[in-house]
């Protein structure tokens, strides 16, 4: 119950965000606060349940599972076969799922999905890069998101500070 009024919370902030300065707006800070909501979700997972800074991937597929998230919403995480990138796939969205029970387009997530995971990864771990595979309204028909992370490739990327980098997906 709290997971899911946690959800209805959000999506009532976007609407009246939404209603008072427009979807643009709207969209610009919820990418904003997903932002901070994300690198503070990650820090109290990883405190919480002793996950390591710089754990690489194995322990953001442990935060992922852990995340408020994976309480309202089916999603799996699968790796390559050389498990050098997992594949994180929200399997049923609960706010996709909502708007099209009640006739509305999906809601284009892309943009707030990709500051929210890239910065939920970096927290974990910086070397970690995120790339969006797909994001409604760009996805399968009847799909949610999928994501894909990976350590960053030896050139010193990865190790930096700032704000996460995101690998785009052509």
């Amino acid at each position: 119950m709290f997971a899911k009024n946690w959800l209805a919370h959000d999506g009532c902030w976007f609407l009246a965000v939404e209603e008072k300065l427009g979807l643009e707006a709207a969209m610009e800070l919820d990418a904003r606060s997903w932002e901070r909501f994300a690198a503070a979700e990650a820090r109290r997972v990883m405190e919480v349940f002793g996950i390591p800074t710089g754990g690489g991937l194995e322990a953001l597929e442990r935060a992922l599972a852990l995340r408020m998230y994976a309480l309202v919403n089916e999603q799996h995480s699968e790796w390559s076969a050389d498990r050098s990138r997992l594949h994180f796939v929200m399997d049923r969205c609960r706010v996709q799922e909502t708007r099209r029970r009640k006739g509305l387009p999906d809601f284009p997530c892309r943009p707030v999905g990709e500051v929210e995971f890239t910065t939920f990864a970096r927290t974990i771990d910086p070397r970690i890069e995120t790339t969006c595979v797909h994001c409604p309204p760009d996805a399968p028909p009847g799909a949610a998101c999928a994501w894909e992370f990976r350590l960053a490739s030896g050139d010193g990327e990865g190790s930096r500070t700032g704000p996460p980098r995101l690998r785009r997906r052509s």
